[in-house]
This record gives C-alpha cells, sequence and structure tokens, in this order.
C-alpha cells in the first residue's frame, strides 16, 4: 500500500508541472491565468498565446498523463525487492488519476492549474489506446453540433466509460472503468466556469456554425 501512495504522490507532482506556466516562463514570463478564461490550459493558450504556444503547452500535459501511468507500474522503488499485484492491477489508472489531479490543483502553481482534459488524454493512450477513437469522436461530432469547446471536452469524456460499457467490461478492466467514469464526472467539474457562461450566455463559441447552435 505504501508503494501506491509514494507512487501516486510522484504521478501527482508530475502532474503538478503545468505546460501553460512552463511555456510560459520560455516566452518571457506569461502566465495565461491572467489572460482570456483565466484557464492554464490548452484552449485558452491557443485562444490568447497562438497555436506554437498550445501545441507545446499540450505536448507537455499530455506527456505527463502518459508518463506516470506508462512507467510507475511496476517500478521498482529503492527498498522492494518486487511490486506488489496492486501496483500492477490498480495502479496504471491510479497514477493517471494523480497527474489528472495534478495539473488541475498543481502543487507547483498555487494549486491552481488547467481541467485535466489534455492529462486525461495522455493517460488513456498509456492505459487503452483504443479509447481515444471513441473520445476524439465524440469531441467533433460535439463541436460541431453545439461549436463549444467546453461542451465538446464533457461529451468527449463521457464517451470513454460508455464505450466500455457498451463493449461489456471485464473484470480486470473495472479499474479502468473506475478512472474513466471518474473523469468524465471530474471534467464537468471542472468546466463548471463554462456551464456558467452558457447560462449567461458568454461562452465563447468556437464553431460560430454549429449545427445545433441558436442563431442571434
Amino acid at each position: 500500500m505504501l508503494e501506491l501512495v509514494i507512487k501516486a504522490l510522484l504521478a501527482y507532482m508530475l502532474g503538478s508541472v503545468n505546460g501553460a506556466l512552463l511555456v510560459g516562463r520560455l516566452y518571457g514570463g506569461v502566465d495565461i491565468r491572467k489572460t482570456g478564461s483565466g484557464n492554464a490550459g490548452g484552449t485558452n493558450a491557443f485562444r490568447t498565446q497562438g497555436s506554437v504556444f498550445a501545441l507545446n503547452t499540450v505536448v507537455i500535459d499530455v506527456g505527463k498523463g502518459f508518463l506516470p501511468a506508462w512507467i510507475l507500474p511496476g517500478l521498482l522503488l529503492p527498498g522492494l525487492v518486487s511490486t506488489s499485484e496492486l501496483d500492477l492491477m490498480i495502479g496504471p489508472a491510479l497514477y493517471g488519476a494523480a497527474a489528472v489531479l495534478g495539473h488541475c490543483y498543481p502543487l507547483w502553481h498555487g494549486f491552481r492549474g488547467g481541467k485535466g482534459a489534455a492529462t486525461m488524454i495522455g493517460a488513456y493512450i498509456a492505459l487503452a489506446p483504443i479509447l481515444l477513437l471513441p473520445v476524439l469522436l465524440a469531441w467533433v461530432v460535439v463541436l460541431l453540433l453545439f461549436g463549444y469547446v467546453g461542451v465538446a471536452t464533457m461529451g468527449a469524456g463521457l464517451a470513454a466509460p460508455v464505450y466500455m460499457l457498451l463493449m461489456g467490461l471485464q473484470d480486470s478492466q473495472m479499474p479502468l472503468f473506475a478512472f474513466t467514469a471518474s473523469c468524465a464526472v471530474f471534467l464537468v467539474f471542472t468546466h463548471r466556469s463554462n456551464i456558467q457562461r452558457l447560462r449567461e450566455g458568454t461562452e465563447h463559441c468556437m464553431f460560430p456554425r454549429a449545427l445545433l447552435r441558436k442563431k442571434s
């Protein structure tokens, strides 16, 4: 159990390295939390700083979700002669979740981070790359229908656990399913400001010609 806690803390600390804020320092001290929506994530980076800044941000944020879920399970810590069965069974999903939590509430940046989507994608790449298909498809479809990135991201988060349920769950997949379901709920929570702006009619629309968007 101690092994799981230590590795989860390592994953959290890696997740706390925020891509947008790190790239911002390389760009002369840009803090995108003070511009646009105030969110330290890829979408706000793209809107306020451009595509190159946003691409670098997303690469970092995806990578820090991938690395803990891929490397930490099975990794021998100093003083251990073998890894536990729990480490191999639930570790990948646990460490991915810890990285997502670190991204949203980063230790190094005053617990003000992004919304978790890119880091979640990185964890999915490590845990089950097949999930990228329904997730990305849902994101594109919802964006084309409604025009809002936040809504598309929440829809994409929901797509992963729904896909797993439709495909049929095996006992060995329960940790992964718990992770995807938790991410779906967590993405709604981290997008609560987007939901509020949608209600107020002030949310930025990325795709104004969306099929189901109300025309003013």
